[in-house]
């Protein structure tokens, strides 16, 4: 199935228009930001899916699993031919304590940055990972300069390709970045309920060669056809969006309502409310690439239409009227 790619930034790297996410796939080795249990040979065969569909990265990260998902990716990269070999995004930055599944911070100690891209290296089994990334803004005062810089080092030593953050809402902060080292790109979530990005941050990319990379283009599940107030429910015990805001009242009735009044839409064009909501998030010219999860194969092939999904401007205009109307999510309810 062939997608369109765009260019990474002002890099020389061409990414497909949606890549797979691996946080659900670090199943619940980590109590705290896990979705449940996941089995490794599913999530194998769900990577393995996504390649031979056409995706050509994915998106990972130390904290997902507390280091599981990227062993996991570490595994599958094994089982597939070099020539079929997806680029590897990761991150570092957020830092958990094993024993203690509520406690975690944000550091960017350019002495922890170089210690967790080797992990990050030995449990991918790769030499070099290709979009390396701060996974949010650090909590101890440490100037960003120093944090980029040792970013920046890595390229150098050919650790890294490129680099960019996540997360980071603050354009003084990437403005600081940029000063020292090009931001390649910037991560954001961007979704029908979650529309903050596009008030200006994915603009910022735009203006400055940065790629906009926007997660979680299907609410973390919610914009599905399986949302209901009994799906929500039946989450597993240790799934964090159990205690998400989106996912508890009394915002959880207004996606419900979303959802329903986008189902007619989506019928119309024949879409799943998954496909819609990730050919959506690409309806943003300034966006590069949606980051969508999959647990299986069967999940990838619920949304993987919206990647080739195109929407003329009558369909964002009534997309944007039931946003409206349903008061859900926050955020500007089109592409500018």
């Amino acid at each position: 199935m062939p997608f369109a790619t765009r260019r990474l930034g002002r890099s020389d790297l061409a990414v497909t228009c949606v890549g797979l996410g691996t946080w659900a796939i670090g199943g619940d080795h980590a109590l705290r930001g896990s979705w449940g249990p996941q089995d490794d040979d599913m999530s194998i065969s769900a990577i393995k899916h996504a390649v031979s569909l056409g995706l050509n990265w994915l998106d990972t990260a130390p904290a997902y699993g507390w280091g599981h998902s990227e062993e996991v990716i570490g595994r599958a990269l094994k089982e597939l031919p070099c020539g079929d070999r997806p680029l590897i995004f990761s991150k570092c930055g957020l830092r958990w304590y094993e024993g203690d599944a509520a406690r975690r911070d944000h550091t960017l100690d350019p002495h922890r940055i170089r210690a967790e891209i080797e992990l990050s290296l030995a449990r991918l089994e790769v030499d070099c990972i290709d979009v390396y990334q701060f996974h949010w803004p650090d909590d101890f005062g440490m100037p960003i300069e120093d944090s980029w810089g040792a970013m920046s080092r890595l390229v150098e030593e050919g650790k890294a390709r490129f680099i960019g953050v996540c997360n980071y809402t603050d354009t003084v902060l990437l403005e600081r970045c940029e000063a020292v080292h090009h931001v390649d790109c910037l991560q954001l979530p961007l979704s029908l309920i979650n529309r903050d990005a596009g008030d200006g941050l994915i603009q910022w990319a735009a203006n400055n060669g940065t790629a906009a990379l926007c997660y979680s283009p299907m609410q973390s599940g919610l914009l599905t056809t399986r949302l209901s107030s009994a799906w929500v429910a039946g989450l597993a015990i240790n799934d964090w969006r159990r205690s998400n805001p989106e996912f508890v009242e009394p915002r959880l009735s207004r996606n419900i309502a979303l959802v329903d009044a986008l189902a007619p839409i989506a019928e119309r064009l024949g879409a799943t409310i998954a496909e819609l909501a990730v050919a959506w998030v690409l309806a943003w010219r300034e966006v590069t690439g949606a980051i969508v999860g999959g647990r299986s194969p069967a999940q990838i092939d619920g949304w993987i239409g919206g990647a080739n999904a195109l929407l003329g401007d009558d369909d964002l205009r009534e997309i944007a009227e039931v946003v409206e109307m349903t008061g859900a999510g926050h955020g500007p309810t089109q592409p500018r």
